[in-house]
């Protein structure tokens, strides 16, 4: 078999698309996460289009939140239209966002699903998602100028980790979000809070490095 046409090449693998992806599942997924929380609230109308995904019968522990907005007025089918998009997000990351429209329609899916409840935190990853996939398969010049060969080497060393790091820390910090524990076994509420919010802090960290490195990775993969 001609290994250029084999879909195992590592030649045509792309640590920015894998890294773009990923930040648009996470998108996808925690929309669906948010508007499944939002479906249990039932056909209730809220009092404006700022919206806590997690309502008051739900709510576990005191600092139970995740805020979002909604243009339907409906708590119900909010989560539907939220948990509907947050698929299209989801499967639109997955397998389309190398196409020539992929990042472009990748941002509208998730401008869509955060208007319909999709929540503050996905679609800030959302616009990092869309700003990475434009470079798949695109000149990286300003970075090949920019980035040291000793710092190339160094973010190259750290990709295969900071992605799984990624995925594991945002969905620590939803869980504690939603229902605390086991945080709140051996912590008080504040306490807990305060982890929550360095999972986010983190998180957001986790995101520039991951796509620093998926950057110096597929330019070390085109000079090799």
């Amino acid at each position: 078999m001609n290994s250029k046409n084999h879909w195992l090449n590592w030649r045509d693998f792309s640590a920015i698309r894998v890294t773009s992806s990923t930040l648009g599942v996470l998108v996808g997924l925690a929309g669906i996460e948010h508007g499944f929380l939002e479906l249990l609230q039932g056909n209730v109308t809220p009092e404006s289009i700022w919206i806590d995904a997690i309502g008051p019968e739900q709510r576990i522990w005191e600092y139970a939140s995740e805020t979002a907005i909604s243009v339907i007025p409906n708590y119900f089918w909010t989560g539907i239209f939220a948990m509907i998009f947050g698929v299209f997000v989801t499967i639109w990351a997955l397998v389309f966002i190398e196409k020539k429209y992929g990042a472009k329609i990748l941002f509208l899916l998730s401008i869509i699903l955060w208007l319909v409840g999709g929540g503050y935190g996905p679609i800030f990853l959302a616009i990092f998602a869309t700003i990475t996939a434009t470079r798949i398969n695109k000149p990286l010049t300003w970075w090949e100028r920019h980035l040291s060969d000793r710092v190339r080497k160094f973010l190259v060393k750290l990709w295969p980790w900071v992605i799984p790091a990624l995925v594991i820390i945002f969905w620590m910090g939803v869980e504690i979000a939603i229902v605390g524990y086991p945080l709140l076994w051996v912590l008080d509420a504040d306490l807990t809070y305060g982890v929550q919010w360095i999972c986010g802090i983190t998180s957001i960290a986790l995101m520039f490095v991951a796509i620093l490195s998926a950057i110096a990775y597929d330019l070390q993969q085109k000079s090799t």
